[in-house]
């Protein structure tokens, strides 16, 4: 399973992201259609390109190719120049392929993905600059985007609030999301990893507190997904991907924090949501999108699956007496290679596959949320895990 991976990174995922190199325009082509047409001229997400250099900062880490630094430098470039508000300090949520301001809103869930790409990328180059933008960014979290109760998400480009069709679905105006703390919280662990700053750290603890108290359901074994500001849940959800991707994140930052009062509070939880996702939605071979109101949706989601390898590699891990981990993430892999990983020529994974396996032709192979985050990330994990096992 290692080796199959790591040559599915190397021979796969690591050359499909190189070819959406733009060197005329900076950055990374924004769009590539079902039918693997890039559009050069369509809109760059910020986040996309955060999430880009990110992995190839970590791919470089990992791999020590010095191909894959160069490829993180023309990413954090396009970053430093287009992504960046120079006026009113943080970064818009898309510029246009020339990197020109396209939407200019700023979300604390991309202000995070910025903290989390910078903070990498300083750890591959030791550029001091990257730090200190990341450092400026968290600062810019702290500052503009936290309240006494948490984070709040959506504000224009001078940080007055704005609504958050963004990071709400299913049918809900949120005003806190899970998913924006959890990418938070992702972000200011890499950040304390790479930096050391004990105000980070405090900021971490705190918000591993949220996730106890607010976020998690211990009667019914998952994360609430959307409220309101005095944290209300605003829908009866179930969200399959973030419960086990949640749960190998915050394994990952009690092991960076090292606090042992914080490891012994917060490990019950994670074992809990992944017990709860493999008893509930993995059906011996892949991972159901979501369950509303007491229905599931079966169709599998690209990024799902990807996160279901990693969490349940994790969950064994932290206890190896769960064998049916182990057994179920050497399945998902299996299933991921048969029918999430996309055969032809010039392509990565497919988005959304229903419930037989089957692609949709309307879901595109990128955009600005399809990525190389999850299942690069998955695929450096597991090499990772075993290179520090051995």
């Amino acid at each position: 399973m290692i080796e199959e991976i790591k040559e599915h990174l190397t021979g796969k995922i690591i050359p499909f992201w190189e070819a959406l190199r733009d060197d005329e325009n900076g950055g990374y082509y924004g769009y590539m259609d079902f039918n693997l047409n890039i559009d050069k001229r369509a809109v760059k997400g910020c986040i996309l390109n955060s999430r880009i250099t990110w992995f190839f900062a970590n791919a470089y880490m990992l791999l020590k190719d010095p191909r894959l630094l160069d490829e993180a430098r023309h990413g954090y470039e396009f970053m430093k120049q287009h992504c960046l508000d120079r006026e009113n300090g943080g970064v818009f949520w898309s510029v246009r392929y020339d990197g020109m301001p396209e939407d200019t809103m700023k979300h604390t869930y991309n202000q995070a993905f910025a903290v989390y790409a910078l903070s990498s990328y300083y750890d591959a180059s030791g550029d001091p600059e990257s730090l200190g933008t990341a450092v400026k960014l968290y600062e810019l979290i702290e500052s503009r985007c936290r309240d006494e109760g948490g984070y709040l998400e959506a504000f224009d480009r001078s940080f007055k609030p704005a609504s958050n069709e963004k990071l709400s679905e299913n049918g809900v105006m949120a005003q806190r999301t899970m998913n924006t703390l959890l990418h938070v919280f992702e972000a200011y662990t890499e950040l304390y990893r790479v930096s050391g700053r004990e105000d980070v750290k405090k900021d971490l603890e705190w918000i591993l507190g949220l996730f106890a108290e607010k976020m998690y359901n211990p009667g019914l074994h998952r994360q609430e997904v959307f409220f309101d500001r005095d944290y209300h849940s605003l829908i009866d959800l179930y969200s399959y991907g973030h419960d086990i991707e949640t749960a190998w994140l915050i394994d990952r930052g009690t092991e960076i924090l090292n606090e042992p009062e914080v490891t012994a509070k917060m490990t019950p939880i994670t074992k809990d949501l992944t017990a709860q996702v493999y008893k509930t939605a993995f059906n011996g071979h892949s991972l159901a999108q979501e369950c509303e109101k007491g229905v599931v949706n079966e169709d599998r989601v690209w990024w799902i699956q990807a996160e279901t390898v990693t969490g349940f590699i994790n969950g064994w891990q932290h206890d190896p007496s769960k064998e049916e981990y182990l057994k179920a993430a050497a399945a998902e892999w299996k299933y991921i290679k048969e029918k999430v990983i996309d055969p032809r020529p010039g392509s990565e994974w497919f988005w959304l596959l229903d419930k037989n396996g089957e692609p949709y032709a309307s879901k595109p192979i990128v955009e600005p949320w399809k990525c190389p985050y999850h299942n690069g990330r998955m695929c450096m994990e597991i090499i990772r895990r075993n290179i520090d096992a051995s």
